[in-house]
């Protein structure tokens, strides 16, 4: 083991150490490992900065807008509405009609948005029907993910990956390709939920603090509860609630705070805010027009019927044209015939999203002025420094030494079982740290095994793909869990209890399918 070797090694582990104790936000950690691989001279700047200019990266920023657009046009809100049964249901009736109408949009869009938005209409729809929210809010954000996998543009991820592949000199993947396996995971994910969801998640946990601000807001009419998770912007970051003072910033009283599925509701002064942690708010009807679209928060409900959205129908079906004609043209425009109609051009995703951010900012479904604040920057920042980090993973020759550890382990076993410990080291690390950060570490190993056994690789880069976007078994694995976490009162077994069959399941499906779909010869 040389020198470059241990020291990637440490620095690796640092990293990840540092992302399980949240440190720091996510894309900081991952460029100052960036940086001491520069120091060291395992990076060049050039190779430090490819990342940032990488197709894939570039293509997950105006996914965000194209997103922004079709949330603001009001279509997601007036699709769920539609799905929800009105009248006297039961749990597993409304999951069959409304969960997989979800999966297939979060297909297409970002996950966040779709949970956001769905998350307080679910929510105020299931209390009005008397059902348990508590049944719909977690598999709400496992159906996004299970649809996130069926497509390149689902998650961040796939799309991190397909860079990853192209940079390799490897044909990358094609829109649907991800389907021919996350389509069988999707439908088994939504009848594992179907019939077990009911039974291993809880009844709604309500606190003390929760009868109080019902109260409150029966006996101050002007008051309605306001649910929000704290952004990465928002300025009392790191500072006690007392010497913050909230309600002098935003005229709205701090009732309980969620973190990790425990419940603050006493001596609330004397806890320190950190960024994800959700608020229960006393608010007046002046709080979300303020501050709803505030990159200081993200709020989820008003206590009250949702903000219509501004836009007329005919903007509403003008931004969903738009991204029916983005997905099909991304579909079709790497077809042969095509390349061949249009040589000069390459009709990829990067080309029909750049189309439709440019119209959709000309035509004011999103606001054009404030662009930048609907971009996720870490995300971005996290996705340019793992192309980085993987580089110095090979530049080192650390993802030879591994890749070479592991198939010494598993000599007599073949490739089966080295795809097995791909997607089990993937998924372990998707669940502790980042989803990105996890395909970065992983994407290296499993080119340098493909290579030392002499098979195509595209079976365990499609792995890394499924294993790094399958996060059920924690809250701290995906936004969208934790964004569910605190609205629903979850506690950390919650997620356990439901997630890690389904991590199993999709476990089983993929080493059983991958290989008869990607052959190794």
């Amino acid at each position: 083991m040389t020198f470059e070797i241990i020291f990637v090694l440490l620095a690796l582990a640092g990293m990840v150490a540092a992302l399980v104790f949240d440190l720091m936000r996510p894309g900081m950690i991952l460029f100052t490992v960036v940086v001491i691989f520069m120091c060291a001279g395992i990076l060049s700047p050039k190779e430090m900065l490819e990342g940032f200019s990488n197709k894939g990266m570039i293509t997950v920023a105006m996914l965000f807008l194209v997103s922004e657009g079709i949330r603001q046009s009001g279509a997601l809100g007036q699709l769920i509405k539609k799905l929800l049964p009105q009248g006297k249901t039961t749990v597993r009736k409304a999951q069959v009609r409304m969960l997989p109408s979800i999966a297939f949009v979060s297909a297409f869009l970002n996950n966040t948005p779709v949970v956001v938005i769905f998350a307080p209409i679910i929510k105020r729809w299931a209390q009005s029907v008397d059902l348990p929210y508590t049944k719909f809010l977690i598999p709400l954000s496992f159906v996004t993910i299970l649809g996130g996998i069926c497509t390149l543009i689902g998650t961040s991820t796939n799309l991190v990956v397909h860079g990853m592949i192209l940079d390799a000199g490897y044909r990358g993947l094609t829109m649907f390709e991800l389907g021919k396996v996350g389509i069988f995971i999707a439908l088994a994910g939504m009848v594992y939920l179907f019939f077990f969801s009911n039974r291993l998640l809880p009844d709604v946990r309500t606190s003390r603090g929760e009868e109080e601000e019902e109260a409150e807001e029966e006996s101050t009419p002007q008051l309605h509860r306001v649910e929000t998770i704290l952004g990465s912007r928002f300025p009392g970051i790191n500072k006690t609630l007392g010497a913050f003072n909230f309600k002098r910033h935003y005229g709205a009283e701090v009732k309980e705070i969620k973190r990790k599925g425990k419940i603050f509701t006493e001596d609330l002064n004397k806890i320190t805010l950190h960024e994800g942690d959700t608020l229960v708010l006393m608010a007046d009807d002046t709080f979300i027009p303020t501050w709803g679209e505030s990159s200081v928060f993200v709020v989820l409900a008003n206590g009250t019927e949702e903000e219509k959205s501004k836009m007329g129908a005919h903007k509403r079906w003008f931004a969903l044209v738009l991204m029916v004609i983005m997905i099909i043209g991304a579909t079709i425009g790497e077809l042969p015939f095509m390349q061949k109609l249009v040589p000069g051009i390459k009709l990829d995703m990067f080309f029909f999203v750049s189309i439709t951010t440019v119209i959709m900012a000309w035509t004011k479904i999103f606001p054009p002025r404030k662009y930048t604040k609907y971009i996720s920057w870490d995300i971005l920042i996290i996705i340019a420094c793992a192309f980085a980090i993987s580089k110095a993973m090979v530049n080192s020759g650390f993802a030879d030494y591994i890749a070479a550890e592991i198939i010494t382990m598993s000599d007599r076993y073949g490739p089966h079982v080295l795809l097995a410990i791909i997607f089990i080291i993937t998924n372990v690390f998707t669940e502790i740290i980042t989803n990105n950060a996890a395909a970065a570490l992983a994407f290296p190993l499993s080119l340098s095994i493909a290579q030392q056994l002499g098979v195509d690789p595209m079976p365990f880069f499609v792995t890394v793909c499924i294993a790094a976007s399958s996060s059920f078994s924690t809250p701290i694995g995906y936004q969208t869990n934790l964004i569910v976490q605190g609205f629903g009162n979850y506690k950390f077994t919650d997620f356990v209890k439901i997630g890690l069959s389904l991590n199993i399941l999709a476990f089983l499906i993929s080493i059983f399918l991958i290989p008869l779909i990607w052959p190794f010869n």
